[in-house]
């Protein structure tokens, strides 16, 4: 069995440490900040909509996508053990793999989603139930498996020779496809091929509704009434161009001369800081979210207050 070696940031042992809490603080806010949207998007009626549907869907992907990574490296950074087996680094690879792909195509169906709501609003409950939801999120997650696992299940037939360091902190496919002793250049123009046509695809896709919203945006007579629409997919757009921009500069126009230690840098940007600052990107100026937050404060602080009042009774 090949037994790869992840090299994360290098062998500063001093710098562990601090690698280690930064990471651990970063994955806790980022399993917690997604959790709540989805407990907020299921417990409260006011959101049960197709919008916060996909974010409660989005969420979930975000958490699913950081633990196919950070506890295998934040086990690294404690235990100073960093090999990995070829069956868990596919395993990894794959996994991550379909989060990031179903994220993308989930992003493209949230901007249809909003395309519909501003530009056709009389339409838009017939357009966008929850059956078509439903269907659409299902659609994202059987398209993404059926891609990905077509193209990555392949390196479990790679032969691998030489050196087993993989100089990144997880297992991405292009540090791995490189240790392999065998003929890659047609696995490698198929992963090319069909991630990068399927990133700019929906990536072109998704710039093309938004072009639209904010042509009927900008037909809005009132200022009010443009700055309600625009309210309603800022902070989408927002989230689209930090997924989009940094996956199309690590993976569809990487520059040949870019440091290794950038190149990670870029990917820290994507795999681990994006699912972080997601959630506060969606609530920071939603204050349908903030009022649900304030609801659920004075529930459980009336909930607290009543059990101690029982307590000092009894």
């Amino acid at each position: 069995m090949v037994d790869f070696i992840l090299l994360g940031f290098g062998n500063d042992w001093e710098l562990q440490p601090l690698l280690f809490l930064l990471f651990l603080m970063i994955y806790f806010a980022t399993v917690a900040g997604n959790f709540i949207i989805i407990v907020i998007v299921v417990a409260d009626r006011n959101f049960h909509t197709p919008m916060y549907y996909f974010l409660g869907n989005l969420s979930f992907l975000e958490i699913c996508s950081t633990t196919s990574i950070l506890p295998r490296f934040l086990a690294s950074l404690l235990t100073g053990d960093r090999t990995m087996t070829l069956n868990g680094c596919v395993a990894q690879l794959c996994t991550f793999a379909l989060m990031v792909a179903t994220e993308s195509l989930l992003l493209m169906v949230m901007s249809y989603d909003r395309y519909l709501a501003i530009c056709h609003p009389l339409r838009y409950p017939a357009l966008m139930n929850g059956r078509i939801c439903c269907q659409l999120v299902a659609g994202c997650w059987i398209t993404s498996f059926l891609l990905t696992t077509t193209v990555n299940s392949s390196l479990f037939h790679l032969p691998f020779c030489g050196s087993k360091e993989i100089d990144h902190f997880f297992c991405d496919f292009s540090p791995m496809i490189k240790l392999s002793c065998g003929d890659t250049q047609t696995l490698q123009l198929a992963t090319f091929t069909i991630g990068g046509i399927g990133l700019l695809v929906s990536c072109s896709l998704t710039m093309t509704s938004y072009s639209f919203i904010i042509s009927t945006i900008l037909r809005i007579p009132s200022i009010t009434g443009r700055r309600k629409a625009f309210s309603t997919c800022s902070s989408h757009l927002t989230v689209v161009t930090i997924f989009y921009g940094s996956m199309i500069t690590v993976y569809v126009f990487p520059i040949a001369n870019m440091p290794k230690v950038l190149h990670k840098i870029f990917s820290v940007f994507y795999t681990v800081l994006t699912p972080m600052i997601n959630p506060f990107i969606y609530t920071l100026r939603n204050k349908e979210v903030h009022e649900s937050l304030r609801r659920a404060s004075l529930k459980l602080t009336a909930f607290r207050n009543r059990h101690r009042h029982l307590k000092d009774r009894y």
